[in-house]
Formats: structure tokens, C-alpha cells, sequence
């Protein structure tokens, strides 16, 4: 079995992984400025997705651009995620470098698309298949992936290991020789998610009976609901706006609802929630309003929050409660840094509060060192992080056969190791 790593190694972003020139695992893109995609387009038999975030599958269309029509296989809710954040790259970035593909190449991913529940092995490109639920987000899957020779590869995607509002942490450990695993957040240790649900409900409470506006920065997959769900479970009414009030129906969709965690918990949520048009000033209305407002974007490079947050920023009991890993160079990041940020090419001093809770869907130390231990005795090549090298040595150091490839990097793998 051969790897070759077009994305997400030694990198957050753009994930790809090519086995033997015939099967694809993610083909997604790096959505920074300027934006970045995968090291080449290849001609795969197959495509396998692990989830439904835009660096795992932002460039998937583009696959469909020339006479190959490759199968692209992944759960409902990862199709669903991948076809709305496309026709949003498309609304936005449409004939631009920003954007890889065309309307042409998205109606021909409609009709290649094939989606399969986890625990249902299938086979593809002549390797046998298998979906674990991930944890990550609603549809995210550990893919396991093993050839004619019995090798056995376990690709984990985005995973966490601890319950969420809308996904249980992943319990799956299917046996494996390789495990290609991600290690997003290898270098951080949160408190239990409990406890920051209830300190972020409490300020958010605080922030209320003052007499303040809550804007709340959010992801619109995942984060967005997450916050509309611990709102509805302390009584906070709330107002959202952006994409994550599509991708909230999205989840809500009947051949969705089997992903979530709790599908009665995201349906209240809703009915405590009210989704906003953004016509005739309503916006500006709202932030006047003794209320919480859940809104993209979740790192504040666009959306309806740069509407809300000029309209809180000036009055110090007003908040800005950020849900999300702020990214250098983002204007989420200058204003927990410096208290100003850029708003719409405007630089904007905030007199709000700013505070960040880690919300993050990811598995962090102890999680990922918690998912690793059964895999003692497999190899462990480490992706998706800012610091591969440095945990594939906290790794080895533990006694694990860990490396972190390269991007561009080939590596060959057969039941005896990797080469």
C-alpha cells in the first residue's frame, strides 16, 4: 500500500491522501488568503470522504473537471455539508483562482455520489471500506481502509473523543497495521466540556442581566449549534444568522437526524432560537436588543458579524463571546489581542468585553493519546497539525513506532512496517 500526501501533512488544511494512485481520502482546500488546494489534481478510481468540513472536502468538485468521473463515497451528512459549502464557494468566489471548479462540475458530483451508514463495510477501487462515527461533527467518520493483502489502514479524520451537544465522543478502535491520525490540537489540554458549557453560560447569563448584547462569533458547522443548544438548555433566548441557520435545517433533514447525538436536544434548540433574514435593518435592530446573537463568521472575516459587532463594540457591558480557534492574521485573532480589529477595512477599537471558550471538536493531548493506546503496536503517522514532528517524537518517546511525513512525502507500507 503507498501514500502519497497531497495535503494536511506537517498542515492544517487542504487534506488529501492518495493510496496506490487509485483511492482518495479527502481532497479539501485552505480557505486563507490567498487560498491554498492540494499538491496536484490526481485521476483516482475512488474517492473516500472522512467529513464535511471545507478543508476536507473544498476541492472535491474540481476531481470532476476533466473525463474521469470517480465515485465519491461518504455518509448523508458529509454530502449534504460538502454540496452547501460548494454552491457558497461558488456564490462567492465563482471564476476566480479562489475558486477550483465550476457549477458544471458540481451537478456532475450529484449524480457520482454515493453515501453508506457507518458499520457497513463496502468495497471500492478493489479495498474494502468501513465508516466508525468520528465525534468530530454530525457525519464525520474514521475510515478504515484495507487492500487485497489484508493490510489494514485506519484513517481518523477529525475526531473527538469527549460528548458534544450534537455527537458522542468516538469509542470505535477497529484493529489496524497503520494509522494515519490527526493531531490538530496534540499540544493543548482542556478542562472537561461540561465546564466550559456552563462557564460560557454563565457569562452569557451575566452579560444579560446587565442589560448587555451578546454577539457570539461562531462556526456555521457545528460551533453554531453547539452555542443554540446550551442557550436553549439555560433558558437564553437567542437570535442566529449566517450560514449556520442552513446548516442547522441541514442536520434537522429526517436522513440526518440518525447522526446526531440527540436529534430532540438540536430541534428544541431551534424552537428557542430565532433565525434572522437580515432585511429592512433588522440587524441593526437586534444589536440593540437585550438579547444573544449567534452568528458567522466564527473568526470575523465576514458574515452578518460585521454588522453586529460595529453595532456592540463601543458600550463596555456589551460582549463578544468567541466559540472558536482564532487564526493569525484574522480579525478574531487581532481583537483578543489587541482589543481592535479589522471590520469591513476598517480597523475598530472595541470597548466590548472579549472572551474565548475552546469549544473545539477536536480530540485534544489526552484524548488523542486516550484514542492511540490500543495502537501500541501499529505504526502512526501523524497529520493534520501545526507540530506533526514534535508529537510524533512525544510518541515514539512513549513507546509508539510514530513518524510525521512531509507533504509531497511517499510512503510505503506493507504488514511488516513502513518504508
Amino acid at each position: 500500500m503507498d501514500l502519497e500526501f497531497l495535503g494536511g501533512a506537517g498542515e492544517i488544511g487542504r487534506s488529501a491522501v492518495l493510496i496506490d494512485d487509485a483511492l482518495l481520502l479527502d481532497f479539501g482546500m485552505d480557505s486563507g488568503n490567498p487560498p491554498s488546494f492540494p499538491l496536484r489534481e490526481p485521476d483516482p478510481e475512488a474517492v473516500v470522504v472522512s467529513h464535511g468540513h471545507l478543508d476536507h472536502v473544498g476541492s472535491i468538485p474540481a476531481l470532476l473537471s476533466g473525463d474521469s468521473r470517480p465515485p465519491v463515497h461518504w455518509t448523508q451528512p458529509t454530502y449534504d455539508l460538502a454540496m452547501l459549502l460548494a454552491r457558497d464557494t461558488l456564490k462567492l468566489h465563482g471564476g476566480t483562482y479562489d475558486c477550483p471548479f465550476t457549477e458544471a462540475e458540481l451537478a456532475r458530483l450529484t449524480q457520482v455520489s454515493v453515501t453508506h451508514d457507518c458499520g457497513q463495510p463496502f468495497s471500492v477501487a478493489g479495498y474494502e471500506i468501513t465508516f466508525f462515527d468520528a465525534g468530530h461533527v454530525p457525519g464525520s467518520a474514521h475510515v478504515l481502509v484495507e487492500d487485497a493483502d489484508g493490510t489494514r489502514l485506519l484513517y481518523t479524520g477529525d475526531f473527538h473523543t469527549e460528548d458534544q451537544q450534537l455527537t458522542a465522543g468516538t469509542t470505535a478502535r477497529p484493529e489496524a497495521d497503520v494509522v494515519l491520525c490527526e493531531s490538530t490540537y496534540a499540544d493543548t489540554t482542556r478542562r472537561p466540556r461540561p465546564a466550559i458549557e456552563r462557564e460560557f453560560a454563565e457569562s452569557l447569563e451575566a452579560t444579560i442581566w446587565e442589560g448587555g448584547t451578546v454577539v457570539v462569533p461562531a462556526f456555521a458547522i457545528g460551533r453554531t449549534q453547539e452555542a443554540m443548544c446550551i442557550c436553549a438548555e439555560h433558558d437564553l433566548e437567542c437570535y442566529v444568522d449566517g450560514m449556520g441557520k442552513r446548516v442547522t435545517e441541514l442536520f434537522l433533514r429526517p436522513r440526518n437526524r440518525g447522526f446526531l447525538r440527540d436529534p430532540e436536544c438540536l430541534r428544541r434548540a431551534k424552537g428557542n432560537a430565532r433565525f434572522v433574514d437580515g432585511r429592512n435593518g433588522q440587524r441593526e435592530r437586534i444589536a440593540e436588543q437585550n438579547t444573544v446573537i449567534i452568528t458567522t463568521s466564527g473568526m470575523l472575516h465576514g458574515g452578518p458579524a460585521m454588522t453586529y459587532i460595529p453595532a456592540i463594540r463601543t458600550h463596555p457591558v456589551n460582549k463578544v463571546a468567541m466559540t472558536g480557534f482564532q487564526v493569525e492574521g484574522t480579525p478574531g485573532r487581532d481583537l483578543l489581542e489587541t482589543g481592535s480589529a479589522e471590520i469591513d477595512g476598517r480597523v475598530m477599537p472595541v470597548s466590548a468585553q472579549v472572551e474565548r471558550y475552546d469549544f473545539s471538536a477536536h480530540a485534544d493531548r489526552n484524548g488523542l493519546e486516550a484514542f492511540l493506546e490500543p495502537y501500541r503496536e501499529s505504526e502512526v503517522l501523524v497529520v493534520h497539525g501545526d507540530r506533526c514532528e514534535w508529537f510524533a517524537g512525544e510518541l515514539e518517546a512513549a513507546g509508539f513506532d510514530a513518524s510525521a511525513p512531509a507533504l509531497g512525502d511517499r510512503v510505503t507500507i506493507d504488514t511488516t512496517g513502513v518504508q
